[in-house]
């Protein structure tokens, strides 16, 4: 089985290296770390980790590099003398990764899954244990961990009905890696029943809820200070703010438009949009050029720009990463991207955990359980479409005792939640303490 899976590799990397090499410089920053990708590590790293026993988080993007910055802040006063190495897949969650965690955390991108790279990746770190953050399944990856037995976790699993079918489809590849996982957590019980189907031990499969809810609330390093940045746009004091966060292709026109039609109404309402993917900023500019938005790029504002005439502006476009709490500290009413245009959905939860009005649309798959915990509780308002978008936001600027119940309503959501991430840790620690691997610490 590794023999046919890697020939086929080999062939798929071939023919997708260069839309692959494309993503990643329409990203940027590329070259930094380029080497990592194949199994090459610096001599700093290799120098931190001598004579050091590591464990290995992977965090395939934002969201789940978010996670391990929680995981992290419960495990270093518990294991004080441990090395922790923390990889991703993409340029901007190792921004994040680079802004949040302590110096002494390792930072890497995850090795792609050529053998070769694998086989060098996990000879250079040498992990006594591995954790891998939701459902992330590299055969030459995993089959290195068996075969070396170093116990490994899967934490924050949620099994989508594509991917849970595309597992069983191929039951005879996937079903040993499931069967080898040390200890899994999932997000829901019908994710832990589709595990155990898929091959995960009974006994290794844990309910601890998400670990999305966990880290909410207000920043403490005012890294940006938006009332301020809002000023210097001329945007009135007390305007209300409408935040589109993490959009996609088409949602951004569709807000554009809607509170073009909104400000007839609640004439200051003033409108932020933060695309998910920052690169698509210049794209979206070119849109909203088109409907005549008078915008600005958020990269092109600075703290020493002179203030600009109020009401000149009605919306600010944020082309930059790692921004978007900040934003949603200060809105009056947030959309949550990736719903309406496109499906899936984005994380409702942070706006939710500082008590802001969530409007969704009806795509949120990928979300499901956590959409089901909102919605029951009369802590979000779902949407059909556009119109019924616009009717919902008008309607929650138009009712600020609307806006605090269902605010608070998403904020008790998120309380009753949390708890996750020390649940999750507990399992790591008694699962490679049960290996023998770390219970000197």
């Amino acid at each position: 089985m590794q023999i046919i899976y890697n020939i086929l590799f080999e062939v798929c990397f071939i023919l997708s290296a260069p839309y692959y090499f494309f993503r990643m410089k329409r990203r940027g920053g590329w070259r930094h770390g380029f080497g990592e990708r194949l199994g090459r590590y610096s001599t700093k790293l290799k120098q931190a980790i001598s004579n050091r026993d590591v464990l290995w988080l992977h965090a395939v993007s934002v969201g789940e590099a978010n996670i391990c910055v929680q995981l992290i802040k419960v495990l270093q006063p518990r294991l004080p003398n441990l090395k922790l190495v923390v990889s991703t897949t993409t340029t901007t969650a190792m921004s994040e990764l680079r802004k949040k965690l302590p110096a002494e955390v390792g930072r890497i991108y995850f090795p792609i899954d050529r053998r070769a790279f694998v086989r060098r990746a996990l000879a250079t770190i040498r992990p006594k244990a591995v954790v891998l953050v939701e459902a992330e399944i590299w055969p030459n990856f995993l089959w290195g961990l068996q075969g070396r037995k170093i116990p490994h976790f899967l934490v924050n699993t949620r099994i989508s009905d594509k991917s849970y079918k595309g597992y069983r489809r191929f039951g005879f590849l996937f079903r040993r890696f499931f069967a080898g996982f040390t200890g899994v957590g999932a997000q829901s019980e019908p994710d832990a029943s589709r595990l155990v189907e898929l091959g995960c031990e009974p006994s290794g499969v844990h309910v601890f809820g998400s670990c999305k809810f966990d880290g909410t609330g207000v920043s403490r390093d005012r890294l940006l200070d938006v009332p301020a940045l809002l000023r210097t746009l001329g945007v009135p004091e007390g305007a209300p703010l409408l935040v589109g966060g993490s959009t996609h292709v088409g949602e951004e026109e569709i807000l554009a438009r809607l509170a073009k039609r909104l400000r007839e109404k609640h004439t200051d309402l003033f409108l932020i949009l933060v695309p998910r993917h920052a690169e698509r900023g210049r794209e979206v500019g070119d849109a909203l050029a088109k409907q005549g938005v008078r915008f600005v790029f958020r990269n092109e504002v600075g703290g020493n720009d002179p203030p600009r005439e109020q009401g000149s502006l009605d919306c600010l476009l944020v082309n930059t990463t790692g921004e978007l709490k900040f934003f949603y500290e200060e809105a009056t009413v947030v959309f949550i991207g990736k719903s309406l245009a496109a499906r899936g959905g984005q994380n409702p939860i942070e706006p939710a955990g500082l008590a802001k009005p969530i409007v969704l649309g009806p795509h949120m798959d990928n979300f499901t359980e956590i959409t089901a915990k909102f919605l029951a509780n009369d802590a979000a308002v779902q949407v059909a479409d556009e119109i019924a978008l616009e009717a919902a936001i008008d309607d929650l600027l138009g009712d600020k005792p609307k806006r605090d119940a269902l605010g608070q309503a998403a904020r008790k959501v998120v309380q009753s939640n949390e708890g996750a991430v020390e649940r999750t840790v507990d399992m790591i620690l008694s699962g490679t303490e049960t290996a023998g691997m770390v219970q000197k610490y």
